[in-house]
């Protein structure tokens, strides 16, 4: 699949109905569109690509969408692409029960949002800055590392009321960018260095 095939699938996907997906006593998940058997691996995939699914109890038709995706965050970190750190997970438990517990999704949920709309910024800032200088093989690479870095960086938004909230959001993104370019600065004289070795 070709770049473009892959920046334009996430949009069409997002205009499809939710996939129906069916999970059995045997913990096996049944696709209703594709009419096939998949694996949380499938769902993860779907996930990336943007399109979006829900998953029923085959007995008790109760939506358990919520539980599927957290097995697949267990899973993920399991095959060593650890992205929650320890201290996260810790606060994140400690809010269960608490007063706050129907405070935090909400915030995550609209933490996430709001970078979501940041990190198309954060990709042209990197593209601009490094693109001209990765070697054919590095741009996989590179594309991989920002991933996981908005990612992760999704999850820590400060959480501030109206304007102070969007104005350290600004602001910490421009240090990002800062940041950045100091190591694609130090990338650069890396690779003269290593060009005028060969």
């Amino acid at each position: 699949m070709s770049q473009s095939d892959q920046s334009d699938s996430p949009t069409k996907d997002a205009d499809k109905q939710p996939v129906v997906v069916k999970k059995y006593a045997n913990r096996r998940l049944y696709n209703t569109e594709s009419s096939s058997y998949i694996t949380l691996d499938t769902l993860a995939d779907m996930v990336r690509g943007g399109r979006d699914f829900v998953v029923y109890d085959a007995k008790t038709s109760e939506d358990i969408t919520r539980s599927v995706l957290t097995q697949i965050i267990v899973e993920e970190e399991s095959k060593g692409r650890a992205m929650l750190p320890t201290g996260f997970l810790r606060q994140l438990i400690g809010f269960y029960g608490d007063s706050m517990q129907n405070v935090v999704p909400k915030y995550l949920e609209q933490a996430m949002s709001a970078f979501a709309r940041q990190q198309e910024q954060v990709s042209k800032a990197m593209q601009q800055t490094m693109g001209p200088f990765l070697p054919p093989g590095l741009e996989e690479v590179r594309r991989n590392n920002i991933a996981m870095m908005e990612r992760a960086m999704g999850l820590f938004t400060p959480f501030l009321p109206g304007d102070a909230k969007h104005d350290t959001q600004a602001d910490a993104l421009e240090d990002e960018v800062t940041a950045l370019r100091a190591e694609v600065e130090s990338l650069r004289r890396q690779l003269a260095e290593a060009t005028g070795r060969k």
